[in-house]
């Protein structure tokens, strides 16, 4: 039978890693799809979700832990269902089920976290039918976070054509960097030859 692996000599005798704070964003999906931190992979909404502000995941996330009635880190059918109905969107049992298997990418039947932001992505990309439920929870809780006064959220929508320009400026940058040393190359080389020439002429 094989040993336990042993544990670092600087961590020997000490307790538990602090984890993340719970009820952050991070904290709240450290392994995702598992509220213990069952030893899956761990998800950082700012890292991953890039296209949305540090603001709207914040608004994101206290729209999710609103419906999360069981505090347990997922949204579950009847959660959802309770949401919809306050969204003023109810859907029928088979569309509830519909709507958590679009995102549900680890096939455990409800929402966590991540796959709650995944929603708000794919409606950002224009990949939600519009008469689908899950646009019309992106749609409707849209409405309700900018209502808030929260600068920035007011249209998810835009994130993805704002996330687009962004890259073609970073592209432009990296380009004209590129033209920038490509240019100070040739000049060097015809630097270099203007020297050997200036050498050939001296040498004859």
């Amino acid at each position: 039978m094989a040993a336990a692996a042993e544990e670092p000599e600087g961590r020997r005798g000490r307790g538990p890693r602090p984890g993340p704070a719970p009820g952050s964003p991070a904290g709240r999906a450290v392994a995702e799809g598992s509220p213990g931190g069952g030893g899956r992979r761990v998800f950082s909404p700012a890292g991953e979700f890039r296209e949305f502000s540090r603001r709207q995941l914040r608004d994101m996330e206290r729209l999710f832990r609103q419906y999360d009635a069981g505090k347990d880190g997922f949204i579950d059918l009847m959660e959802l269902k309770l949401m919809m109905e306050k969204l003023g969107a109810p859907q029928t049992h088979l569309g509830l089920k519909n709507m958590i298997k679009e995102v549900d990418e680890d096939l455990d039947s409800k929402l966590s976290f991540r796959e709650f932001l995944l929603i708000f992505r794919k409606a950002a990309a224009g990949e939600l039918q519009e008469d689908s439920g899950l646009h019309a929870l992106a749609r409707l809780s849209e409405i309700d976070v900018s209502t808030e006064g929260v600068k920035g959220a007011k249209n998810f929508f835009e994130a993805k054509a704002q996330a687009i320009n962004e890259a073609s400026r970073f592209e432009e940058e990296i380009k004209a960097e590129q033209e920038e040393k490509k240019k100070q190359a040739e000049e060097l080389k015809q630097r270099k030859a203007a020297f050997k020439e200036l050498q050939s002429t001296f040498t004859q």
